[in-house]
C-alpha cells in the first residue's frame, strides 16, 4: 500500500519534543514544564531561555549562570565583522543575518549541538541583528555592555543609547511570546539540518534562510503595512469592506493550526496599547470590522486574530523599522531553533528524510521506446 501524501507535510508527525506544543482546537501555546504563555509572559528573556535549553525555569544561581553565558558570547568575532563589513549597506536584512551568523559560527568549530553552543547562538543573534542596522546606517556598533540584560543591550547596540526601561520591557515581553512555536518551518529546517550530524550554527543559518521566505518571516511587515493604509480607526469598516469587496486578503488573521485567538496575540495586543497607542487604536478598530465580517462570510472557517497582527505595533514602538521585523523574529526565535535541534540530537533520532512520490514518465518505457 502506498504512503498517503500530504503536501506540505500538513497533520504529518516527524518529530516528539518537550520544547513547546501549539493547541490550536483550544488556542493554547505550551512551552516546556507545562508552561501557558501567559504564564510566562512577563518572565525575562534569560529566564525563558534557561526554561527552553533546560526545561525549567531557573532558580536564582541558574538564572546568575544563564546570563553571564549569554553576555560572555555577546561580541562578533573578528570574521562576522569582516563579512559584514564586505556586505552593501542596501544589502536585505535578513541575507545580512545569514552572513553575519555563518561567519561567525565558522570561527567556533563546535561540531556537537549543545546547550552551551546553543546559548552561544542565541546571544550572537541578537547582536548580529543589532550590527546589520547599524551598518546600513554607516553607523559603528557600540561595545556590548555587561551590565545589561540581554534585550537592553541588544536596544543599546541597536540605537546607540541609554536603553528606555518601558521599551525593554516591551521587546522583551515580545521576544518570550515568539521564542518557541512546535515544529515552524524554520524550525524544522534547523531540526533537519542538525539531524545529518551539522554543527549547530549551520542549522540556525539554514532556519534564518526558511524564515527569510515571505510566506513565514513576512506576515508581521504585511500586517503593518496593511494598517498603514487604513488612514485612521474611523476608516476601518470602509477599508475592511472595501478589501473583502475585491476579494483582497486581510493580514493578521486565520493561522494554519489555532482555531481559536492565537494566545500570543492576545498578550501584544496589551503591549501593543502601551509601546504604539495611535497603531493600537487603529488596529483594534479594523480587528472589530474584520472578525464580524470573516465569521459571516466564512462561518465554517476559523479567521482570528495571530500573533503577526499586533507585533508589528510592538516592534515599531521601540524604534525598529518595517524591513527589520523579520531580524527580530528570528533574534527571538534563535533559542527555540536550537533548543529544537539539541533536543533531537541529544535523543539520538534518525535522520530526516522522508520519501516522495514518483510522477515523472515511466523511465524504463521511454528506454525501450529508443
Amino acid at each position: 500500500m502506498d504512503t498517503p501524501f500530504r503536501s506540505g507535510l500538513e497533520g504529518v508527525i516527524v518529530a516528539e519534543t518537550e520544547i513547546s506544543h501549539v493547541d490550536g482546537a483550544n488556542g493554547r501555546l505550551i512551552y516546556r514544564g507545562g508552561y501557558h504563555i501567559e504564564e510566562v509572559a512577563d518572565r525575562s528573556y534569560e529566564e525563558l531561555v534557561h526554561l527552553l535549553l533546560y526545561g525549567r525555569l531557573p532558580d536564582w544561581g541558574e538564572l546568575a549562570a544563564t546570563t553571564a553565558g549569554l553576555m560572555k558570547q555577546r561580541e562578533l568575532n573578528d570574521a562576522a565583522r569582516a563579512a559584514l563589513a564586505g556586505l552593501s549597506t542596501s544589502a536585505d536584512p535578513m541575507d545580512a543575518l545569514r552572513t553575519v551568523l555563518s561567519a561567525q559560527g565558522a570561527q567556533r568549530g563546535v561540531a556537537q549541538p549543545t546547550a552551551a553552543e546553543a546559548i552561544a547562538v542565541t546571544a550572537a543573534a541578537a547582536t548580529a541583528v543589532a550590527a546589520c542596522h547599524r551598518h546600513r546606517q554607516g553607523l559603528p556598533l557600540p561595545e556590548a555592555r555587561m551590565d545589561l540584560g540581554h534585550v537592553a543591550n541588544f536596544l543599546y547596540q541597536l540605537h546607540g543609547r541609554e536603553p528606555d526601561q518601558a521599551q525593554v520591557r516591551w521587546l522583551e515581553t515580545y521576544f518570550v511570546v515568539t521564542a518557541d512555536h512546535a515544529l515552524s518551518p524554520s524550525t524544522f529546517t534547523a531540526q533537519i539540518v542538525g539531524s545529518t550530524g551539522s554543527d549547530l550554527w549551520s542549522a540556525i543559518v539554514a532556519a534564518v534562510g526558511a524564515l527569510k521566505g515571505p510566506a513565514h518571516g513576512g506576515a508581521t511587515v504585511e500586517a503593518t503595512r496593511m494598517l498603514e493604509r487604513v488612514g485612521g480607526p474611523e476608516h476601518a469598516e470602509s477599508f475592511v469592506l472595501d478589501v473583502l469587496s475585491h476579494r483582497g486578503r486581510l493580514m493578521g488573521f486565520g493561522h494554519r493550526e489555532y482555531r481559536r485567538y492565537d494566545p500570543r496575540a492576545r498578550i501584544l495586543a496589551d503591549v501593543c496599547q502601551a509601546a504604539n497607542p495611535g497603531y493600537h487604536a487603529v488596529a483594534r478598530a479594523v480587528e472589530d470590522v474584520a472578525l464580524r465580517e470573516l465569521a459571516r462570510r466564512h462561518p465554517d472557517r476559523p479567521n482570528l486574530t495571530n500573533v503577526d497582527y499586533f507585533a508589528g505595533g510592538v516592534l515599531s514602538g521601540v524604534g525598529i523599522p518595517p524591513d527589520f521585523f523579520t531580524c527580530m523574529f528570528a533574534a527571538a526565535r534563535t533559542v527555540g531553533w536550537a533548543a529544537h535541534v539539541v533536543e533531537y540530537v541529544a535523543r539520538g533520532e534518525r535522520i530526516v528524510s522522508p520519501a516522495s512520490r514518483w510522477i515523472g514518465p515511466d523511465a524504463r518505457a521511454a528506454w525501450r521506446h529508443q
